[in-house]
């Protein structure tokens, strides 16, 4: 089950997990994307379904989780994708700006996780992979800090749960990209100077793929992860090792 799954990296990892052989539960706000993704998956060979899914909205999750073990009889995988970023000087966020990023990026990773280990624990275990950011291991300059605090809130809920939950040979971990190169990113790296900027604090000189950060969340789901847990895994070719 893979939320925020119409966007950019959330369709790729849709793809991605189908591409490995799993029965794909598409998630998203913007059914209309969500239903393409599912339609091309299964055009494509693969099993996808698509089901709305306000991460805000814990009778939404309960129904998303509820419709993946009534459909297939359990959940494996859980990818916690959806966020978003809203951009203010700090001393210029409203109080409305905050609470919206503190209910997609923070309480749907919490709803998430708490609708969706029951079920993997009926089902003898599983993966749980929230996407962080590099912005939840450092202060990036590049960030609004509401986003840095929201993303650093889900790297150490991470952590927690996956010591809680480790008994139940349920893996928890986190994601940490940096920049990604989504449409959305190319459009605003159309300025040369944030573009240099961007690319200046990566190491390996280039931003992060969406098939980047897709096969870091299939590896996380996989057996070949059999012993990670708790791992915050950065996607940022260097930058945190700054």
């Amino acid at each position: 089950l893979i939320s925020g799954a119409a966007g950019g990296i959330g369709g790729e990892i849709s793809r991605g997990f189908a591409e490995a052989g799993a029965k794909v539960i598409a998630t998203d706000v913007t059914a209309s994307a969500g239903e393409r993704l599912a339609e091309d998956i299964r055009n494509k060979g693969g099993t996808a379904d698509f089901v709305y899914l306000d991460v805000t909205d814990e009778p939404c999750w309960a129904d998303a989780v509820r419709f993946a073990e009534e459909t297939h009889g359990r959940l494996d995988a859980l990818v916690n994708n959806a966020g978003i970023s809203l951009r203010a000087p700090f001393e210029e966020y409203t109080v409305e700006m905050w609470d919206r990023m503190m209910a997609v990026n923070v309480k749907g990773v919490f709803l998430g996780m708490k609708h969706a280990i029951p079920v993997l624990r009926r089902a003898g275990g599983g993966s749980i992979i929230n996407m962080s950011s590099i912005a939840g291991l450092v202060g990036h300059r590049h960030s609004s800090e509401a986003y840095i605090a929201t993303k650093g809130a889900v790297t150490l809920m991470t952590k927690g749960a996956a010591v809680r939950y480790a008994r139940d040979n349920i893996r928890i971990n986190s994601i940490h990209p940096c920049t990604v190169d989504t449409p959305l990113v190319a459009d605003l790296l159309k300025n040369p100077d944030l573009k240099h900027a961007r690319l200046s604090e990566v190491p390996m000189g280039r931003l992060a793929t969406v098939r980047d950060v897709a096969d870091a969340a299939l590896f996380l789901a996989s057996d070949a992860a059999a012993f990670l847990t708790g791992v915050a895994l950065p996607v940022d070719g260097g930058m945190t090792a700054c």
